[in-house]
């Protein structure tokens, strides 16, 4: 398990309270930016689904999600991961049309994750997604989605200095550098993906990291993908340099759907032939739900950065390790 550090010398930009105000202050001003750069509607979503139709996210394959029995139904439920599915499903039901989409708070437990600087077992995000057309299935596409979110980010930081002008940005550029992960693979072959990540990110701050899900040239991944959304052709991460912590980190992870053909292909490829008997895979492959692209954006992730924290757990309250705890209490910083 990788571990918390506070940097040597570290001191909040913020204090307690006004980081509290500051957190409020970007949600308000990025769902905003979010939703015009992409014409995205507000929706509510679940924070539990029904085990046996197929829509919690399933992320690597072996997460274990919290699950409990509801007295009164007779039948189980389970804490979503994310709503990378659910949404699709919300906007065929809701009738939204090409062009059109929803956005969400999703909150979620994932209860085996690593706790680090980066990583808690409360997850929040705005969770989005978008119908499509069949043309729009292509890079270029991909790309200028991506432009419009990394803009959405910078425009949401301008925004936030002018209110507390002791921060200085974060986000130096929208600039959007784009490489696939065998590329990175071929230019750092000895490096595991984080240390690709980090070495690349320093000369290129903001990147946007393609075709996240299958195997490399290696036989290793990159990192993993659930076979059932994203279409591992046409999916990646943003990611951005992060000054305090000297590391390039995932604020967004994103794609363009599967449709039934990738679908197909990837449920064999990721030996997950299981899924096609739940009700949302068997809609998809049957071509009756509409094409989309869509992704989830972290909330902690962005107020770190945005706010030059060194933790997560600046921004969120969680619970912790006792390590964790430790190493806050022995630098003087507080843990939310």
């Amino acid at each position: 398990m990788k571990k918390s550090f506070i940097p040597e010398g570290y001191k909040s930009v913020l204090g307690l309270y006004e980081t509290q105000t500051a957190i409020g202050t970007i949600h308000t001003i990025f769902e905003q930016k979010l939703s015009d750069a992409l014409n995205l509607k507000r929706v509510s979503a679940p924070l539990i689904v029904d085990p046996n139709t197929g829509l919690n996210d399933d992320l690597n394959g072996v997460e274990r999600p919290v699950s409990f029995d509801i007295k009164f139904s007779g039948t189980d439920a389970v804490v979503v991961h994310s709503l990378a599915k659910w949404k699709r499903m919300a906007l065929d039901r809701y009738g939204f049309k090409p062009g059109e989409g929803l956005y969400t708070d999703m909150n979620a437990i994932r209860r085996d994750e690593d706790l680090d600087n980066l990583h808690s077992v409360y997850v929040d995000q705005w969770d989005w997604e978008k119908v499509i057309t069949r043309e729009q299935r292509t890079f270029d596409f991909l790309k200028e989605t991506v432009r419009s979110i990394v803009k959405a980010m910078y425009d949401t930081q301008s925004e936030l200095i002018k209110i507390f002008p002791k921060l200085t940005p974060a986000i130096k550029s929208t600039d959007v550098t784009f490489i696939t992960s065998q590329e990175l693979e071929d230019m750092y072959p000895d490096f595991t993906p984080k240390q690709r990540e980090d070495a690349f990110l320093k000369d290129h701050p903001t990147t946007f990291i393609m075709q996240i899900g299958g195997k490399l040239k290696s036989g290793q991944k990159h990192d993993g993908r659930a076979p059932d959304y994203d279409d591992w052709a046409l999916n990646g991460d943003i990611l951005f340099y992060d000054d305090v912590l000297e590391i390039a980190y995932e604020v967004s992870s994103m794609g363009i759907r599967v449709d039934a053909e990738s679908l197909d292909r990837q449920l064999n490829e990721a030996g997950a032939n299981d899924r096609r008997k739940y009700p949302f895979h068997k809609a998809l492959l049957n071509n009756e739900l509409p094409l989309t692209i869509g992704g989830g954006i972290g909330q902690s992730r962005l107020c770190m950065l945005l706010l030059k924290k060194a933790h997560i757990g600046e921004v969120q309250s969680s619970i912790w390790d006792e390590e964790t705890k430790k190493v806050f209490i022995d630098a003087g910083v507080v843990l939310l």
